[in-house]
């Protein structure tokens, strides 16, 4: 089992299974050699959010994605969600690979849940990536009414093409069909959906923030408004020397539109980063 800084190597293919503190089977999926990095994809999304952007960063690590209870291949349990939940489970996949400390690198809601991990596990974190993402509560800066409105709308085809409006730039989406991996997991039942949506709508991590003590990039699109970039500056300056780098042009999905710019920025804040502890 790899422990600590120790690199490790997994296989291409290889699914594996840990069980959550409450008996849940969360799956996940480590890939690549090199020391650790866990992927946090958004909400109601598995783990192919990361698929067109993963092998990037298995240049200098191995990477471990995971599907949130709810979703993919994990259990899909009744009862109430939430981000310090997912953070847990986080914690039970890297205690079943006897992982004792890894990078981390959250997007939207994935991004929520890194702040916990940040926050009440630093010790299992040496360096901390937050994409796209906000402290939630009423710190946070929401995404105005319309947007949740086009989200719901009933008609067959515009809330997903509303998302992958917010997602993606119009010169992206007509040359790039698709698939799109960042657009929720079409098999999740419809109780797991809703206790995504509230995990994410109840999580304040405003007081969490100061707790970080990992070195930390705050990374955002400037276009983005299903999380306004805003957002970005309040978090960088509530954690302790975090960095902030906004992606100019980009929407919610930077990380993949404009990959050849998110990659190697968050690879070099990694090689680059130094613990305080």
């Amino acid at each position: 089992m790899a422990k600590g800084w120790v690199a490790v190597q997994y296989s291409e293919t290889e699914q594996r299974y840990a069980k959550a503190e409450d008996g849940v089977r969360i799956a996940y999926q480590p890939r690549g050699e090199g020391f650790p990095l866990v992927l946090l994809a958004g909400q109601a999304n598995n783990h192919h959010w990361w698929d067109h952007v993963r092998d990037d960063f298995h240049v200098a690590r191995s990477t471990i994605t995971f599907d949130y209870r709810g979703l993919g291949a994990s259990d899909k349990p009744e009862g109430a969600y939430s981000t310090a939940g997912f953070a847990r489970d986080v914690i039970a996949v890297l205690d079943d690979l006897g992982i004792e400390r890894a990078d981390v690198y959250g997007t939207s809601m994935g991004g929520r849940v890194a702040q916990w991990l940040g926050a009440q596990y630093a010790d299992r974190v040496r360096a901390l990536v937050l994409g796209c993402t906000s402290s939630g509560g009423p710190h946070s800066i929401e995404s105005d009414n319309e947007v949740r409105k086009t989200l719901v709308r009933p008609e067959p085809g515009v809330a997903r093409q509303a998302l992958l409006e917010l997602m993606y730039t119009p010169g992206w989406l007509a040359t790039h069909a698709g698939p799109y991996n960042t657009l929720g997991d079409p098999d999740m039942p419809t109780h797991a959906r809703r206790g995504h949506l509230a995990a994410s709508r109840h999580h304040d991590g405003w007081d969490l923030l100061p707790e970080i003590s990992a070195p930390t990039l705050v990374v955002h699109g400037s276009d983005d408004i299903l999380n306004p970039a805003a957002n970005a500056p309040l978090l960088a300056e509530r954690i302790p020397g975090a960095r902030l780098h906004i992606v100019e042009g980009a929407r919610h999905a930077y990380f993949e539109e404009f990959q050849a710019v998110a990659g190697p920025l968050v690879l070099d804040f990694l090689e680059n980063a130094r613990p305080q502890h």
